[in-house]
């Protein structure tokens, strides 16, 4: 087991329908990296994970949003799906915690539709990232230089678009959260 994130702490933000293949091989490469990881959501209990359109398994909540503090945690995973971060973006709670990591400079790493979230969290201005193609227009008018690569990094900010990249985003992310806090983000947090 490498160790290269002893010591750090990873909240994954997600509520019922996320893709389940992008909160479960990012959590498992960050457990393997040596870091601790919670889940952290709006749902008390438990979320419902996605495989496409059928349901997946369901993942224990660690911590409710109500109760979670960004000062806890040192990066933030946003995993995608269509559901997921639909709703979160729409809770002024789920949208103030990603801030939250923003202007601290502490790593966010966001795949598929989670971008959704960033927008809304007003994160992607002169930012450099990808997402799910479908969603490439508004992170465009958010005013986002929006890529098709398998993953975009920019200063702590590590984007995906699918499942498929999942290894080149695992790899990214373990990197960026490994550098710690990253001044540009914060910067482009406060400039957004």
């Amino acid at each position: 087991m490498s160790t290269s994130l002893l010591n750090k702490r990873v909240a994954i933000l997600a509520t019922d329908g996320f893709e389940q293949a992008e909160l479960e091989e990012p959590m498992k490469a960050l457990e393997t990296a040596g870091a601790t990881v919670s889940i952290v959501s709006p749902r008390p209990v438990k979320i419902q994970g996605m495989n496409h359109a059928e349901k997946g398994g369901k993942f224990d909540v660690d911590v409710p949003l109500e109760h979670a503090k960004p000062k806890d945690f040192d990066a933030l995973l946003l995993p995608g799906g269509l559901m997921n971060p639909d709703e979160l973006r729409s809770m002024p709670e789920a949208v103030n915690f990603v801030r939250a990591f923003a202007d601290a400079g502490k790593p966010i790493a966001a795949i598929c539709h989670a971008p959704w979230i960033l927008i809304e969290a007003g994160l992607v201005k002169g930012r450099r990232l990808t997402s799910w193609p479908a969603i490439q227009t508004d992170v465009k008018n958010a005013g986002g230089d929006w890529v098709d690569e398998e993953v975009v990094v920019d200063q702590g900010l590590v984007t995906s678009r699918k499942p498929a990249d999942i290894p080149a985003f695992n790899a990214k992310m373990i990197e960026e959260i490994g550098e710690g806090r990253h001044a540009g983000m914060a910067a482009a947090a406060k400039g957004s």
